[in-house]
């Protein structure tokens, strides 16, 4: 009989891995294209320079210095009895003091893709059962969407994804893909909760091979390459979407019939695209001058669709931009007139490769993950609007139809996350930041939202412990093996947890009795309850530890956003006003909001080209190709490229030509805002009114010949803090003008290539603070 042979496998956010032995990793065998973010993972988790290794607190807290210091003051050692002891005591003084409701519990969900050591769970377990927390709601990558999708379709964002036409019905019968943002590969490198395989090129070239029309409508042509690109003025899209809906309706070619049986409002909107409204005709020739598309290509386009079997796809950043709910809205309303929505591989879509899952034919399965409990507190926030919260306590905002006020926070607890990454205005979350009386960070390492903290806490990295991969979306179940053992004193999270709940009396109803690896078995004996009922037999807990992968049997399933609904709008009505597809929502006509109208509209941004001055160019900071957000920009593969140590922003060549700068060059960007530095490339395939730097480089703001300057290349210094309307409150980082300039000085040394200053304890000076 043969022996077993055990396997090590790790997993991430942007790819699946099998453990060499000597802490490398080597891709699946089955993955198509691997992602270049996991060529940087490992020397990112290795490097001494940027992990946290050892529990500190920072001097000036400890000597009541406001937080005026935060940022740029030095650190103090403890030990881990030490900082459990503190944090335990700050987090009763502040609830005993203030209620549980002057605590902000901050956390994102990209920390890990294991079920268990998955930092958000952990915090908000931990919180609730201290009292709670105020929360957040909504993301920073599709907040719009996901507080306007139940009003115009009925469903949240999460259950229209799982709805979604899958992108392989796309490639076997769309004849033309309009997909506004494109549809990258450089996004699709990641997914939430994990990714095994990285497919979402195949149905794009089942496309190709079929001779299908693809269409890129985005201000970069290599935002969907080999597609036909269509440069459009960023920010005019709604208004492009207008123009094609009129187009179709003025040629007589709008499905009237669907109309009538699967939508309601359509008189108004209607009203309002032929002028009747407001005596502006939202046609080509209207559309033409502010989109920068030509009145014939726009109607040439409005043939094609209407003649076509047509899929209109909308990536996710472009309703992070202000009025972003408008371009979603009018996109599926240009489907309802064109009536394809509920038939195979056309319709209406939102995210194709903005993620790896977002359209994929895949089984869906809830694998259990950490229970939370329930939080005892019900106030929260917008996600975006924390610097609000921080600048304006008791201070009134809209949300979703009503008038809210802001909570009065106190200490800020956040776990695995970096808001001075995925913020906008970071000059002014800056200055935000200093409010709270207690700032507590429990990460891996020395972001800039840790190195601004009072209490930094160690965390191991995923590549330093057990856990498991279970990703609903993904077939594919792994077992994740530590790579190496955790650097300096990092604890994991949960350990954290269980050591400040120990002093708070609460580490019995915390722990239930388990350690991490009997939580890994409980687990997992929840996931085999779930495989049971799916017609599914798991291996026992040791089984799969030692196979350390599991496929799921019979895991491609395609879907077709709307059939039910679309085949029988009676019998199965969608959860709106009016149980159909909304194209004048009177619910939102009711809230009276001039930033988001009853129905699809255009709106100018706040900022845009249409009133830029002649030195002004269109920011565009989209996702990195070399890391996931900020994570591993200390990695090799992201130091690889960049320029002279800074992030790499892009002109068109005759751009650069212009303002006299070549590839290579130092650029300084700036705005009312702040100010960056970023190296330049070359990009002819980007519209020549714009600049693209990628968000992610770690923040490092200095003062620069008696000016503040962030000297990496973060572009999150330029962009805009406000909500992009008061429907939503979602962020509007794709809406910024910048002026730049070549860099002439001496060029600045970083400092996030190091930790701040850590001197050991005097004493004990944890005691006298509290």
């Amino acid at each position: 009989m043969a022996e077993k042979r055990f396997m090590a496998y790790t997993a991430s956010h942007w790819g699946t891995y099998r453990l060499d032995g000597a802490g490398g990793l080597i891709p699946l065998e089955d993955d198509p294209n691997p992602s270049r973010i996991g060529r940087g993972w490992v020397s990112a988790a290795r490097d001494p320079g940027s992990r946290v290794q050892a529990p500190v607190v920072r001097r000036g807290w400890l000597e009541g210095d406001s937080g005026e210091a935060r940022g740029a003051d030095e650190f103090i050692t403890l030990d881990w009895a030490e900082a459990s002891r503190l944090v335990a005591r700050e987090i009763t003084r502040v609830r005993d003091t203030h209620g549980n409701g002057a605590i902000f519990g901050g956390s994102y969900g990209w920390a890990s893709t294991g079920r268990f050591h998955h930092a958000q769970s952990q915090m908000r377990r931990f919180l609730n059962l201290a009292g709670g927390y105020v929360s957040s709601r909504e993301t920073y990558s599709h907040a719009a969407a996901e507080v306007l999708f139940p009003h115009i379709i009925g469903l949240s964002n999460r259950a229209f994804q799982d709805e979604m036409t899958s992108l392989r019905l796309v490639g076997d019968h769309c004849d033309l893909l309009l997909a506004f943002g494109g549809i990258s590969e450089r996004t699709a490198q990641i997914s939430s909760s994990g990714v095994a395989r990285h497919d979402i090129g195949l149905p794009l070239a089942r496309l190709r091979e079929r001779g299908a029309r693809v269409i890129n409508i985005s201000p970069r042509g290599s935002d969907m390459p080999g597609a036909e690109w269509q440069s459009i003025r960023p920010g005019t899209d709604t208004a492009l979407l207008l123009a094609l809906t009129y187009e179709v309706v003025a040629a007589g070619q709008a499905d009237e019939a669907f109309l009538q049986r699967c939508t309601s409002g359509w008189p108004i909107w209607r009203a309002y695209l032929l002028g009747e409204a407001d005596g502006v005709a939202k046609s080509a020739d209207w559309a033409a001058p502010l989109c920068d598309i030509p009145a014939a290509r726009i109607r040439e386009i409005a043939a094609a669709l209407a003649e076509s079997r047509s899929m209109i796809a909308v990536n996710w950043g472009l309703q992070r931009a202000d009025h972003g709910e408008q371009v979603l809205w009018a996109a599926l309303g240009l489907v309802c007139v064109l009536g394809q929505i509920g038939q195979p591989g056309t319709g209406f879509a939102f995210g194709y490769g903005s993620t790896t899952h977002v359209g994929r034919a895949a089984r869906l399965i809830d694998w259990p993950s950490l229970p939370q409990g329930r939080n005892p507190v019900d106030e929260f926030i917008p996600v975006a609007r924390v610097a609000d919260m921080l600048l304006t306590p008791g201070g009134a905002y809209r949300y979703n139809g009503a008038t809210r006020r802001y909570p009065d926070i106190r200490l800020i607890y956040w776990c695995g996350g970096n808001p001075f990454h995925h913020h906008q205005d970071l000059n002014r979350l800056e200055t935000a930041w200093r409010r709270p009386e207690t700032i507590v960070i429990q990460d891996h390492s020395w972001t800039a939202t840790a190195r601004r903290a009072d209490i930094v806490l160690p965390a191991t990295s995923p590549l330093e412990r057990r856990d498991l991969m279970m990703n609903r979306r993904d077939p594919s179940l792994f077992f994740m093996s530590p790579a190496f053992a955790p650097m300096g004193a990092a604890w994991d999270d949960y350990d954290i947890f269980r050591g400040i709940a120990r002093e708070m009396g609460l580490e019995a109803a915390f722990t239930e009795g388990r350690d991490s690896d009997g939580w890994l078995r409980h687990l997992w004996g929840a996931a085999q309850c779930v495989a049971q009922q799916e017609g599914i037999a798991l291996p026992g807990f040791d089984g799969f530890a030692e196979a350390g992968r599991f496929d799921v049997p019979d895991a491609e399933e395609d879907r077709i956003a709307f059939a039910g609904f679309v085949a029988d709008p009676e019998g199965a009505p969608l959860a709106t006003e009016s149980g159909r597809i909304t194209l004048h929502n009177a619910t939102i006509d009711g809230f009276a909001l001039s930033g988001c109208p009853g129905h699809p509209t255009w709106i100018p941004p706040v900022e845009s080209l249409l009133a830029a001055q002649s030195d002004e160019l269109h920011l565009i900071s989209g996702q990195p190709d070399t890391r996931l957000h900020g994570q591993n920009d200390r990695g090799s593969e992201a130091l690889a490229d960049k320029i002279a140590g800074r992030e790499p922003a892009y002109l068109h060549p005759e751009t650069a030509a212009a303002r006299g700068v070549q590839e290579g060059d130092i650029l300084r960007l700036w705005t009312a805002r702040g100010a960056c530095l970023a190296g330049l490339r070359l990009d002819p395939l980007l519209r020549r009114d714009c600049i693209a730097l990628a968000t992610g480089a770690w923040f490092d703001p200095q003062i620069i010949d008696g000016a503040p300057l962030e000297v990496h290349g973060n572009p999150n210094v330029l962009t805009i803090d406000r909500g992009c309307s008061e429907l939503s409150q979602g962020n509007m980082a794709h809406t910024a003008l910048v002026r730049v300039e070549k860099w002439t000085r001496p060029l600045p040394p970083l400092t996030i290539d190091r930790p701040p200053t850590i001197r050991p304890a005097e004493g004990a000076p944890a005691e006298g603070r509290i």
